[in-house]
């Protein structure tokens, strides 16, 4: 197979785009994205979109795609893995170049989710419907159902909870594309509404819009569009039962554990090499979960070491969710795996500005679907 870079990258800014249609959107992201790169053209196209059918009435995307940003008649495909969209349509790219069936790749991601859907029930479509969904729960119900195993578990503290988030809209004051940048409190954090207990307002990612993409080619002619081609190092993709009820246990998500098993044997690293990460912190208690899972701290240390500092981006011996994740940058979930891979991009480059991580050179990106019944993992590294 052949070596892969990453060249360009471009995304809208996230939040409620009220003036724009999911194909301006996507369309917007993917010009800068070819502007970045500096290519005159793509072979092929990848958009990974949840439920663009339920949220706008659209499916089809890749072709409705590819005809708005003007590159019929090359190959687009649609990829849906619930939250995980962007980061599987990512995979999918990177599988096309490394295989040399084309050159020069676009892998994008959009979701337009406020423009009338019933949001929760759009939502939903990634639980089970038979043991879950008809029963009444939604995914803040789900994750409070994790959090509370957590907590009795490992004495996980309320509290810690709370920081995920207070450092995560941290980071996003200092992201421009972030839907919320204004800091928050571990107090405000605590006062905010319940939503389902222990979960609160401020610990949920949002409801937003927006759209992510990123060229890919052969490392081969990457230089001949940048100096600082950035190389895919692997790509792993996992999944586990989609029902909670059929896991062994509340307080793992196998599908992280395993692909990042998987991904560190590809790649041969360790969890200490990975100088910084991006994680799928839809609610705080994901991301100090899915922390243990990629071996970064012990099981049951995940809340502590965000108390301590250890994920933070100023002290942190491994900064989670520079970009200020899910929680404060937004969740438009079709796009956010790309976002993710863009704030990886954007850091191993040395152009992250004020939340540019020091010596970064190897950055993790982790995207899940649903509750964790998909997880993708990607490596990126500078050269």
């Amino acid at each position: 197979m052949k070596e892969v870079a990453v060249i360009g990258a471009g995304m809208t800014r996230f939040g409620e785009l009220w003036n724009k249609s999911i194909k301006d959107i996507f369309v917007e992201a993917a010009l800068k994205a070819i502007k970045d790169a500096g290519v005159d053209h793509i072979d092929s196209m990848y958009v990974g979109s949840m439920s663009s059918g339920l949220f706008v009435g659209q499916e089809h995307l890749g072709a409705v795609m590819a005809d708005y940003l003007g590159m019929n008649p090359i190959p687009a495909t649609r990829v849906e893995s619930a939250c995980a969209s962007g980061g599987v349509s990512f995979r999918q790219a990177y599988f096309e170049v490394a295989s040399g069936q084309s050159e020069i790749v676009l892998a994008g991601g959009v979701e337009k989710m406020t423009d009338g859907a019933d949001v929760t029930d759009a939502l939903a479509t990634a639980a089970d419907q038979e043991y879950e969904v008809y029963q009444g729960i939604t995914f803040p119900g789900l994750y409070a159902m994790i959090t509370n195993a957590h907590m009795h578990q490992y004495k996980t503290k309320r509290e810690q909870l709370a920081a995920v988030a207070v450092k995560n809209h941290r980071n996003g004051s200092k992201n421009p594309n972030a839907q919320f940048r204004s800091e928050i409190t571990i107090d405000q954090v605590l006062r905010s509404s319940l939503v389902a207990d222990p979960l609160r307002l401020l610990d949920c990612s949002p409801v937003s819009d927006g759209g992510a993409a990123v060229i890919l080619c052969s490392m081969e002619i990457a230089k001949k569009f940048t100096d600082t081609p950035i190389r895919v190092s692997g790509s792993v993709q996992t999944s586990d039962t989609i029902a909670l009820h059929s896991r062994s246990s509340l307080t793992t998500l196998k599908a992280v554990s395993t692909a990042a098993e998987k991904i560190y044997k590809m790649t041969n690293l360790k969890p200490q090499d990975i100088d910084f990460a991006e994680v799928h912190d839809c609610f705080s208690i994901a991301e100090i979960v899915v922390s243990e899972d990629l071996g970064f701290f012990d099981k049951g240390r995940g809340g502590s070491a965000v108390e301590e500092g250890s994920t933070s981006l100023e002290t942190g011996k491994i900064p989670i969710n520079t970009s200020g994740g899910l929680k404060s940058k937004g969740h438009p979930v079709g796009a956010t795996g790309i976002a993710q891979i863009i704030e990886l991009y954007e850091q191993l480059q040395g152009k992250a500005g004020k939340r540019q991580v020091k010596n970064a050179h190897v950055g993790l990106a982790q995207n899940m679907g649903g509750s964790g019944a998909s997880c993708v993992i990607n490596i990126l590294e500078a050269i």
